[in-house]
């Protein structure tokens, strides 16, 4: 919510799967077609791991190509880079020490960027299997950091294709 928010007043256009943290959201591909009903500009699916317990940090899952999506692979990783470095400068978040490279994972099995016809990507916050980082998700402080720091990597995405 502190990402609408943030968006929001940034003068955005924002489309929610969830408004809230209770119950389950829609299936994966009611998300997808969500965004590209709307034609997004951008998507971002944003999430918290369970990685090991000693490993720590954020990933930004994104596309590889597979027929439907294979126009926003290379959009989508522009993307990815534009929030991985927003989130790693506005959150102090390590880069997964457990998944990806350098903090980018290509994924090839989430239906939710395989069906997306728009820029998208996921962001794995943080390992909630590891303590130091639950501590940090479940602080209101971080989580408003988090949404700057999303916010900014999509304004720079934005402003760059727009």
């Amino acid at each position: 919510m502190y990402l609408t928010a943030d968006l929001r007043a940034e003068g955005a256009t924002v489309a929610l799967t969830r408004t809230s943290n209770t119950g389950v959201g829609p299936c994966v591909t009611e998300r997808a077609a969500i965004g590209n009903q709307v034609h997004a500009n951008a998507a971002i699916s944003i999430h918290a791991d369970g990685g090991p317990p000693g490993g720590r940090g954020f990933a930004i899952l994104e596309p590889v190509a597979e027929g439907r999506n294979d126009a926003i692979v290379g959009p989508s990783g522009i993307l990815g880079a534009d929030l991985r470095s927003a989130f790693l400068s506005g959150t102090g978040e390590p880069l997964s020490s457990y998944d990806g490279t350098d903090g980018i994972q290509p994924r090839d099995d989430l239906a939710g960027i395989n069906l997306s016809t728009v820029p998208k990507v996921f962001i794995e916050c943080a390992n909630m299997r590891n303590a130091t980082d639950a501590a940090l998700v479940t602080s209101l402080r971080w989580q408003a950091s988090a949404a700057r720091a999303i916010a900014a990597g999509l304004t720079a995405f934005l402003t760059r294709s727009g």
